[in-house]
Formats: structure tokens, C-alpha cells, sequence
């Protein structure tokens, strides 16, 4: 099974950038868009306040739909995975221990700092989400290798690059938080009291260079976890790549929607990667 894992991420990744593909080549020729097939492929790109026509949706497409501030059961079922978890390499304990803090983290921040629309989410997405992170806490398990109880002290295992990778994730996680504040803070008053679900454009922090970046912050955090396993990890670079594709779609159509909605929106300003992408 370990053998199989980076073509598995591989073959998720290759997934990804082909769904990214071929929505850039559809926005190219917006008159494909009429048709079933092409409604249900935008259904289940898109979600939040991405997704296109409300409520017009066809009702067997309103039907494949949940809400979207159902993610946290999602970050829940990854939050278990970390608990049930026990490592005897000390770089896989450490990524271990850094997902569970940012599964812990996501999950605080669905429930206490992110304000919901009505936007809604494909049931296959949902699913996906759930199976995602069940598959990428197995991903870091099975890089333990059997042989690995060296009865090494803790302090001997800890090297330079658990070092970097572990300030790297905390400089993106904060920045992460603060991007996700500043979303929340767009619907509230300065008393916390939520005043609107309606969109508006952000400012602040990295959103001056780029549209989606907790979405960029979320890639640093995984880059900062193979930094962990201490840069060879072939595995983990699988994952990486699979997480810069998946995100990178999220924040295409991201970048879209605000393009579309606001007229006097930032022309400077890049989808994913600052002043690249």
C-alpha cells in the first residue's frame, strides 16, 4: 500500500489540474456552458459563493447540494483521525501533531470566527472532503517504517529543517487566520454582531496581492510539513502537489467571482501566487 500512495496523489493532483484545464478552456468559450453536462461540471467545481444561479439550479442539481457550513463535520472527521493517531518516527509525530493543530485550528475557525452565507456545497465535495482527510492522515502513518523504534532521546531527533518547518507553519497559519478574520470581520460590526451575508472585497494583509490568500497560507502549511519530513519525502510532495492544483481551482473561480461582481475590483492583484498567479 505504501508503494501505491504517491501514484495516488499523483493521479489526484493530475485530477485537479485537468479540472482546472478545462474550466479555464470553458471560460474561453462561455456559449459551452448551455448544456447538462457542462452545468453539472461547473455544480461540482464550484462551491460557497462561487457557485452560479442560486436557486435557479436544476432541482436534480439543488439536490446534490448541502450547505456549506456543514464543513466543520469534515474537519471533525479529520481532528479523529489525528486523535487515534501514534507514530514512532519523530518527523512523522511532528507532522502528525501539525496537522491535528490545523485541523484543530480550522475547525475553531468554522465555528467561532467564519461567517456562513446561505451558499451550499456539492454532496460529492463533501464526501471527498470527508474521505480526503481520513486518506491524508494514513498518508503521514504509513511513512513510519516499521523498523523505526531507535531508542533515540527526543532532543537527539530534533534536526534543523523540524525547525524551519515548524516556523514556517506557524508564519502561515497566523497569516491564514488573519485573511479568515478579515472575510468575517467584511460581515460584522465592531461589536461582533453580524450585519450581512452580502460579499465584499477585502483588504488587508496578503489579500493586497492576491484574491484567495488563506488559500495560498494553506499550501505554505503543507509545504512546511514535507519541510518537516525533511525535504525527501517523495510522498508528501505528492500531497503538496495535489493541494497547490486543488487550491489553485478554489481560487480561480474565487478570483472570477470577485472580477465579475466588483466593477472597481484590483487589477494588481493575482488569483493564487503572488505576482505569478
Amino acid at each position: 500500500m505504501r508503494a501505491l500512495l504517491p501514484a495516488a496523489w499523483a493521479l489526484l493532483a493530475a485530477a485537479f489540474l485537468a479540472l482546472l484545464l478545462l474550466h479555464r478552456a470553458q471560460a474561453r468559450r462561455p456559449g459551452v456552458r448551455t448544456d447538462v453536462a457542462s452545468a453539472f461540471f461547473q455544480d461540482l467545481i464550484r462551491y460557497g459563493k462561487t457557485k452560479r444561479g442560486g436557486g435557479q439550479h436544476a432541482g436534480w442539481l439543488r439536490r446534490l447540494q448541502v450547505p456549506k457550513s456543514t464543513e466543520p463535520a469534515i474537519l471533525l472527521a479529520e481532528k479523529i483521525m489525528k486523535l487515534t493517531a501514534d507514530s514512532e518516527r519523530f518527523s512523522a509525530l511532528l507532522v502528525l501533531l501539525l496537522l491535528w493543530l490545523h485541523s484543530f485550528q480550522r475547525l475553531a475557525e468554522c465555528l467561532y470566527t467564519s461567517v456562513f452565507s446561505n451558499g451550499v456545497i456539492h454532496i460529492v465535495q463533501y464526501c471527498f472532503g470527508i474521505g480526503y482527510y481520513i486518506a491524508v492522515g494514513s498518508t503521514v502513518l504509513c511513512q513510519v517504517p516499521t523498523n523505526a523504534r531507535n531508542g533515540q532521546e527526543l532532543s537527539v531527533q530534533i534536526l534543523w529543517y523540524h525547525i524551519v518547518g515548524i516556523v514556517m507553519y506557524i508564519w502561515a497559519s497566523l497569516h491564514q487566520h488573519r485573511c479568515l478574520v478579515i472575510l468575517a470581520n467584511l460581515r460584522k460590526s465592531k461589536s461582533g454582531k453580524v450585519l450581512s451575508l452580502n460579499h465584499s472585497i477585502p483588504f488587508g494583509d496578503w489579500f493586497e496581492r492576491v484574491s484567495c490568500p488563506h488559500y495560498f497560507a494553506e499550501l505554505l502549511i503543507y509545504i512546511s510539513m514535507a519541510i518537516t519530513f525533511g525535504f525527501h519525502n517523495v510522498t508528501w510532495w505528492f500531497v503538496v502537489m495535489y493541494v497547490f492544483f486543488n487550491q489553485a481551482l478554489a481560487a480561480v473561480l474565487c478570483h472570477e467571482f470577485y472580477q465579475e461582481k466588483f466593477t472597481s475590483y484590483p487589477k494588481h492583484r493575482k488569483a493564487f501566487v503572488p505576482f505569478i498567479f
